[in-house]
């Protein structure tokens, strides 16, 4: 009974984070008219460090940290966190907003690209049906947001987006050989620290030129909770959800995030999505659904 839950719980766990990713983008926003990016990034892992303090213990079980997981998880948290933020905030600033849009709707098919060829993991033909499907119901919403896609941007820009999608589906198939040695909670805790040492010199840089003072106390309560999500709640559900789903399978929940933006956009700042975006969205989750339906068991 419990095995035949198990894989609904996995995919809950990857839904629940990918959709609390896409409905905190836009709230961080907001903090990024407040705090420089670098000492953003400085303050939220250092307020997650805070608190994941007692997840960096080891079980009584757990093997100690050896040097080739001790590198990957240095590369989850350069390549997941550092490189991708880095890429993917100068990469929009730099394209448009419907180029990025199609690009980062490849994610899903690059994660399928890496678990096949780094983690050799046999991807089912179902699966990468719904992994064009998510594909192209994303890219249908990047295109029929056209007008709101800004200027042309240099040719930098959707390179830098690109890498951020190579970005991303390292982190999945990284972290998912982790959570074959590690438990999900000491591995979000570890990358966070990664991630903490890895801004501090750019963080404490813009620290030294910024007016705490004249932070409300709202932007910082805005603050505790983008770092609680961004650092804790969010990379625990996913590596937890990554133990149990195969990383291909798992990259199909990727679509949440915009999905989870626009329902953000929608039900809080009025926004208005019309058919034709509802009906790429449904694309995207009939992708997800013929990717994690469950398959026929023999007698």
């Amino acid at each position: 009974m419990s095995s035949a839950r198990t894989p609904w719980l996995a995919y809950a766990s990857l839904a629940l984070s990918t959709g609390l990713v896409g409905s905190y983008v836009g709230l961080s926003k907001l903090l990024v008219l407040v705090f420089p990016v670098f000492l953003l990034a400085w303050l939220r892992f250092g307020f997650a460090a805070v608190l994941m303090l007692s997840w960096l213990r080891p079980a009584p079980h757990e093997p100690r940290l050896d040097r080739r997981t001790r590198g990957l998880l240095f590369l989850e948290s350069f390549i997941g966190n550092f490189l991708f933020s880095i890429c993917l905030l100068y990469g929009l600033r730099s394209t448009s907003a419907v180029v990025a849009g199609v690009l980062l709707a490849g994610i899903p098919a690059a994660v399928a690209a890496f678990s096949w060829l780094f983690l050799r993991e046999h991807i089912a033909p179902r699966v990468l049906i719904g992994v064009a499907l998510s594909v192209a119901g994303i890219a249908v919403v990047a295109l029929t947001r056209a007008d709101g896609g800004g200027g042309a941007g240099t040719t930098w820009g959707p390179l830098l987006v690109l890498a951020a999608v190579l970005c991303e589906a390292c982190y999945v198939v990284i972290g998912k050989r982790l959570t074959q040695d590690l438990p999900p909670r000491r591995i979000s805790a570890l990358i966070n620290l990664w991630g903490l040492v890895l801004v501090t010199p750019l963080g404490l840089w813009q620290a030294c030129r910024f007016d705490f003072a004249a932070v409300s106390m709202a932007s910082w309560g805005l603050l505790a909770f983008y770092a609680t999500a961004a650092s804790m709640v969010t990379v625990w559900l996913w590596m937890h959800g990554l133990q149990q789903v195969p990383a291909a399978r798992a990259g199909v929940f990727m679509v949440f995030l915009p999905i989870a933006t626009a329902l953000v956009g929608l039900l809080a700042l009025g926004e208005a999505i019309g058919s034709m975006q509802a009906l790429a969205y449904g694309l995207a989750l009939t992708g997800v659904l013929l990717a994690t339906w469950p398959e026929r068991i023999r007698a």
